[in-house]
């Protein structure tokens, strides 16, 4: 028994000693002289797992311990973190500097080669220009808001007296309401299949690019391929047969003079895989955190619903919400807006050195990511007086929006281009929720 516990003992002291080399050695390996203070965790893992689990508690312990500039090793790469409002605009506005988007290698492969946040250059111009082709305000007017109403109405049409799981019904409302953008007519046949390889592409692309089985990163690659399949498929019957359609597909399909961006099959998939994932997770949550904050805010719900019941009074119960009823939404704006920066969906964005560079006084390698950390600037009193009060009425001064400290859409020329058709879903969710439920 004694032999064992030596042993045993003996055993711990070995673990220790090699994990405590480990991290000396994975220091070591980032201690170029010049390079921003921090801690760079273990190799390969580097320090994901705090990163993941902690999430902005992670963020402010480290920026207590090395200040609003350092180093960790996140989601795979080397990174060096800032949390310096001023710098971050800076590395926002001048992306062709040295600087493309940096987004993690998990990302890349799930979501594909071609997808809006992977290119830069001429490829990142001539897919975003297809993109803002499909989302622009007279696509939103004529065709895309006619979709949207109609799918709205209908899904929170049959919840009474029932307990809903908001969390869910956001998630689904998201992925369905973008897929009957996409493919209107084909949408509720391949649903079924197309909603959960989604959710499990989704969760991929947040993990650790180690391809084993489990792991959720090889559920990505499979979900992929099978949505890849499922779209093929549903591109190649388009093509089989005469049928006019009004959609999304049917626009990035077109050979006509109309569209001036014409992308391979492998671009369009990719574009459709981009406009699902991008607006899921925003349009999901802000409904959901809406919901959350009318309810713990009544005197909020009171006024936002007095301006749907007063755009409702003007038509008929089977009357549509139309372009011209969006504009007088203003405080249901200012609630949408209000909500993504209290519960601040999207925390940041990357950007990767494409050389050697010098940021607050500190070297950058090259091919490093940096982490644009925007969060903490939701929170800054001298831009939002009392920052954590739920207020949507500072928004009503427009000035807010244009200032050059509101990040919550990205920034430079990155900003979301789905900005306004994420705020009309999110405007026609709450009009029926709240004008047809207490």
């Amino acid at each position: 028994m004694a032999l064992f516990m030596v042993v045993l003992v003996l055993l711990f002291i070995l673990a220790l000693s090699i994990c405590t080399a480990l991290l000396r050695w994975n220091e070591l390996k980032f201690s170029k002289k010049g390079l921003p203070p921090g801690t760079m965790g273990w190799p390969i893992f580097g320090e994901t797992t705090e990163f993941l689990k902690q999430g902005p508690n992670f963020m402010k312990n480290q920026r207590a311990r090395y200040g609003s500039f350092f180093k960790s090793h996140i989601l795979g790469c080397p990174t060096a973190v800032s949390m310096d409002p001023e710098l971050n605009r800076y590395i926002l506005m001048n992306e062709a500097k040295g600087l493309v988007p940096g987004y993690p290698q998990s990302m890349l492969d799930i979501l594909g080669k071609c997808n809006i946040a992977a290119v830069h250059g001429s490829t990142h111009k001539q897919m975003r220009g297809a993109l803002l082709a499909l989302i622009s305000p007279t696509m939103i007017k004529q065709q895309l808001l006619p979709k949207i109403d109609e799918f709205m109405r209908n899904f929170v049409s049959d919840w009474d007296n029932k307990i809903i799981d908001i969390q869910e019904k956001t998630k689904q409302m998201a992925f369905l309401s973008s897929l009957k953008q996409i493919a209107t007519v084909e949408s509720t046949s391949i649903a079924q299949e197309f909603m959960p390889e989604f959710f499990k592409l989704v969760l991929g692309t947040l993990s650790l690019p180690i391809d084993l089985p489990g792991t959720n990163y090889r559920r990505g690659l499979k979900a992929r391929k099978i949505i890849l399949t499922i779209l093929k498929q549903l591109i190649e019957k388009r093509r089989g047969n005469q049928e006019s359609h009004k959609d999304m597909l049917a626009y990035l399909m077109s050979k006509d003079d109309n569209n001036r961006y014409k992308l391979s099959d492998d671009e369009i998939i990719d574009q459709i895989i981009t406009i699902l994932y991008s607006g899921y997770e925003t349009v999901s949550t802000t409904s959901m955190m809406a919901v959350k904050y009318l309810h713990d805010h009544p005197s909020i719900l009171e006024e936002l619903r007095k301006e749907h019941m007063a755009i409702r009074e003007k038509k008929r119960p089977e009357d549509p919400i139309e372009w011209n009823d969006l504009k007088p939404m203003k405080f249901t704006r200012a609630v949408i807006f209000e909500t993504s920066r209290l519960a601040t969906i999207v925390n940041g964005v990357l950007r990767k050195t494409t050389e050697e560079m010098e940021l607050n006084g500190f070297v950058v390698p090259k091919g490093w990511r940096i982490y644009v950390y925007t969060r903490e600037i939701n929170y800054d009193p001298f831009i939002y007086p009392d920052p954590l009060a739920f207020n949507p009425w500072r928004w009503m001064d427009k000035s807010l929006e244009s200032q050059s400290n509101f990040l919550i859409f990205g920034g430079g020329t990155r900003q979301c281009p789905g900005k306004e058709l994420g705020i009309a879903e999110i405007s026609t969710f709450l009009h029926y929720f709240i004008t047809r439920y207490r």
